[in-house]
């Protein structure tokens, strides 16, 4: 069954109070929308339809960022779910199989639960949850599965705001039924929207039967203030550690590690105190992250060292038992197994051979104003400490550079390079500047 997935991502989301539209905000280290996509995407669909509408220009970006296949639809007035439904089905109007409804700002909805939905049989499938406190949730009037139809709050009597069964507002239906049902949709409530939800009431006097799939409440969690959002901060992160110690992840004080929605991490990882995850960082098994890390967007292989107090930016690639040490930054750089970076070093936009040795306060001068230029350093060299790599430059296999060098040519293979002024010794200079400074220092004390 050929499944198409659209997303509500128009809202403005106006209890945030941000000029950041609600679906950019960040969970995991990744914009709200991203869940709800990621989760969309283990069912395999054929099509992805994002709804824009408040800011839809940045959401369009970071949409086509996350999701380079997806359509974007654009609903220009928020005249509600039903309205939003509407302006997708535009964009996929011959396509045939089933069709889950998601919202951008529902960042926990799990992949298995979704699913269970593709899975039912029935004509239309709701989402729905056991709510401790009901509250303004809709609510949904069943008979055990069976769904007869689903009451907004503001249009629900005083005995169906007893009912505590809710609507998470996920739909899953066929392609074809969900296009004749929007089409019928009125505005004649209590908001004078168009309600999604009422498609199942309009389904069921068709004669088609509508189920409820129910799922946990917290899958359920939207997020419409700064106050939602840090409590859905705090349970993605406290789930994210369950997953990672389960999985045979080290970590000497979980409260203190952070990790991003996509962080892939291998058995045996250990993972010191205060390490932090931004977007796209892959851990092969047995590495160790020591304390007050920050990494994002790179990858490090089975048995490499990084930290403490180390920086892994964009594009670095560490190949096995390379060792990256304290206060070091590593940009956009390949280096090859077994390398090592002690400390106070930088390296972008370089590669480095295996087996190489980066020497103390060694810096890879990749910015001239303008362009980014590339440093290569061959296998087996020796970087003497304080040495400023100047790009574009080459240092060859096995070569080596003095200490306090700048090197601004290429080093061939097994060359020394030396790039320092030239030392020159007064003798006694030193004796007589300090007398005269201090005799001068002495002489201001006196007033004089």
């Amino acid at each position: 069954m050929a499944i198409a997935l659209i997303v509500l991502a128009a809202g403005q989301g106006t209890r945030m109070n941000s000029d950041l539209p609600k679906v950019l905000h960040r969970l995991g280290g990744a914009p709200l929308v991203a869940h709800a996509l990621a989760a969309g995407q283990r069912l395999d669909p054929e099509r992805v339809v994002v709804v824009v509408g408040h800011g839809a220009d940045l959401v369009e970006k970071a949409v086509r960022k996350l999701e380079p296949e997806a359509e974007i639809a654009l609903q220009e007035q928020q005249l509600g779910t039903g309205h939003a439904v509407a302006q997708a089905l535009m964009q996929i109007p011959m396509f045939e199989g089933k069709i889950v409804v998601l919202y951008g700002d529902t960042p926990f909805i799990s992949p298995e639960t979704l699913e269970l939905l593709v899975e039912s049989t029935a004509d239309v499938v709701v989402l729905g949850f056991e709510a401790a406190d009901p509250g303004r949730y809709g609510r949904l009037i069943a008979e055990g599965d069976r769904l007869e139809r689903i009451v907004e709050f503001k249009d629900a009597t005083a005995e169906e705001r007893a009912i505590t069964l809710c609507n998470s507002g996920v739909i899953c239906c066929d392609a074809t039924l969900l296009a004749m049902l929007v089409r019928e949709l009125g505005n004649d409530n209590a908001s004078g929207e168009y309600y999604l939800t009422d498609i199942v009431g309009s389904a069921r006097a068709k004669g088609y039967v509508a189920e409820v799939v129910r799922c946990e409440e917290a899958e359920t969690l939207g997020i419409n203030t700064r106050a939602e959002l840090a409590a859905a901060e705090a349970a993605f992160q406290a789930r994210a550690r369950a997953e990672a110690l389960e999985n045979g992840v080290t970590m000497v004080d979980p409260s203190t590690v952070y990790f991003a929605l996509n962080t892939c991490i291998g058995r045996d990882v250990v993972l010191g105190p205060n390490v932090v995850f931004g977007p796209g960082v892959t851990i092969e098994s047995g590495a160790t992250i020591e304390a007050f890390c920050h990494l994002e967007d790179c990858h490090i292989s089975r048995g490499a060292t990084v930290g403490p107090f180390a920086r892994l930016r964009a594009g670095a690639e560490l190949a096995e038992d390379v060792h990256i040490g304290n206060f070091v930054e590593v940009k956009n750089s390949i280096l090859g197994e077994g390398v090592k970076a002690g400390h106070l070093t930088y390296l972008g936009d370089a590669d480095v051979g295996e087996f190489t040795n980066i020497g103390a306060g060694t810096v890879t001068c990749n910015y001239d104003g303008v362009f980014k230029h590339r440093t290569t350093i061959g296998a087996n060299a020796f970087i003497g400490s304080d040495t400023m790599l100047v790009a574009p430059v080459t240092v060859g296999d096995g070569a080596l550079t003095g200490s306090g060098s700048t090197i601004t040519e290429d080093v061939p293979a097994g060359a020394i390079a030396l790039g320092r002024a030239k030392q020159v010794n007064r003798p006694g200079l030193a004796t007589k500047l300090f007398d005269m400074l201090r005799a001068k220092k002495a002489a201001q004390k006196k007033g004089i």
